[in-house]
């Protein structure tokens, strides 16, 4: 019988327990699901935003308004929504809701905006970095060649030694001709001798 033993239930301590499923339960949405909802309203952040930075968008606003204050000014009582008289408090709440929603929806895409300044400042100074390193490697292989060629001879240096080659050539050849003439000589006068 172990000594490492759970309770009553007779589990051994040295074995590693099982994942409890509980834990899916405190992931305070942080699961994929999520990331992609989170992804989908900061787009849909973002999309607001833009419209809202355009002319179009003040042109409409101003168009609105100014239809709203005319239509509360000029129609019959009856069919008056704002009064007036109340300054139009009724335009000032709906613009005033419009603006505290306005400014989180541009800040939103503001922030999802610096993100990617970030990531993509990151992925240019990387970029950079092997840029660098690569000039500096291919720096240091043309010195290289640079050395290698200096030891290599030159034009001149050739030409000196091939001219030096040829002349060897041509002693060589001369002594060979030379030594062939008189070996020839000696074989002309051994030659008769040996008929008498």
């Amino acid at each position: 019988m172990s000594v490492f033993r759970r309770g009553d239930r007779g589990e051994d301590f040295g074995a590693p327990q099982q994942a409890s499923n509980n834990r899916r339960k405190f992931s305070f949405g942080l699961n994929r699901e999520s990331s992609d909802s989170n992804e989908v309203f900061g787009r849909w952040s973002e999309g607001i935003a833009r419209g809202m930075g355009t002319p179009w968008f003040l042109l409409a606003l101003s168009i609105f308004c100014v239809i709203w204050l005319v239509w509360n000014t000029i129609a019959p009582e009856e069919w008056r929504f704002d009064s007036a008289a109340l300054g139009f408090t009724a335009l000032t709440l709906i613009l005033s809701l419009q603006a505290s929603y306005a400014a989180p929806l541009i800040l939103l895409a503001q922030n999802r905006q610096d993100d990617r300044d970030r990531v993509q400042i990151e992925q240019d100074r990387q970029r950079a970095e092997r840029n660098l390193a690569d000039t500096e490697f291919l720096a240091r292989e043309v010195v290289a060649l640079r050395i290698a060629l200096k030891d290599l001879p030159d034009r001149d240096f050739l030409r000196a030694e091939l001219r030096a080659l040829l002349a060897e050539l041509e002693d060589e050849k001369e002594a060979s001709t030379t030594e062939q003439a008189g070996g020839a000589d000696d074989g002309i006068t051994a030659t008769p001798g040996k008929q008498e």
